[in-house]
């Protein structure tokens, strides 16, 4: 059985194969990844959240070459803001939230702009699903789950930006819909480096009560072990 060694306790339950495993990669946007967007625009070191994109790259490739089911996740408003609460909009109007701001990459966080797209290191290939959203959590107000359904995904390995807050909070909503869940340390970051520890830890305590934590290397190890007549549209 093909399994990923991960601390508390080895990925997945049952064993890695395609058909039940989906990498989902978080928000992974030119706004949260380059120097003229919204996170560097919030006075945060962006060369911190770009240490994730080299990792992410890697096991995009290893994810595609086993044949899983992968998923992007966008996050971004409608240019009218009609979506925020009212307790969001007003810091956007005291100017303490930068979203809908003008940049250098368009309006920030707004759907349609520039720096909404996701960076060209992990451009998504024909047919693998975009899911776009307003919330943190990937699975609130997103068809996340009935494409997770539709092909049959039990477990994800998740890795994006920033840990503590947007993969947090879709690994939360991932455990409570009843999918195992590994995060993906150095393939996930924030401009926070205490919060992207304390986003590791809290996965892993009471024996891993959201999910499990691994590296890539330990990942992509496991996904180049997988036969490759197990993959999906290929050839035994």
């Amino acid at each position: 059985m093909i399994q990923v060694d991960a601390d508390p306790r080895r990925f997945p339950h049952g064993g890695l194969t395609p058909d039940g495993v989906a990498l989902l990669l978080v928000d992974m946007q030119r706004d949260f990844l380059e120097a003229g967007g919204y996170l560097a625009s919030m006075g945060y070191d962006v060369e911190l959240v770009r240490s994730a994109i080299g990792p992410a790259r890697r096991l995009l490739d290893a994810a595609r070459a086993a044949g899983l089911t992968v998923v992007h996740t966008r996050q971004g408003f409608r240019p009218d803001l009609g979506e925020l609460p009212p307790h969001k909009l007003e810091r956007v109007e005291d100017g303490t939230s930068a979203i809908g701001r003008p940049g250098p990459l368009g309006r920030f966080l707004i759907r349609g702009e520039p720096g909404f797209q996701i960076v060209p290191e992990l451009e998504p290939a024909p047919g693998e699903p975009v899911v776009d959203k307003s919330g943190n959590g990937a699975f609130w107000g997103t068809d996340l789950s009935p494409i997770l359904a539709a092909k049959g995904v039990r477990a994800l390995i998740l890795a994006g930006v920033t840990t503590d807050v947007c993969v947090h909070c879709t690994l939360r909503e991932a455990n409570d819909r009843g999918f195992e869940c590994l995060l993906v340390a150095d393939a996930c970051a924030s401009g926070d480096p205490e919060a992207h520890r304390a986003a590791l830890h809290m996965t892993t305590v009471e024996n891993g009560v959201f999910g499990v934590v691994a590296d890539t290397e330990a990942v992509v190890s496991a996904l180049g072990r997988i036969p490759t007549g197990d993959a999906p549209g290929r050839d035994p």
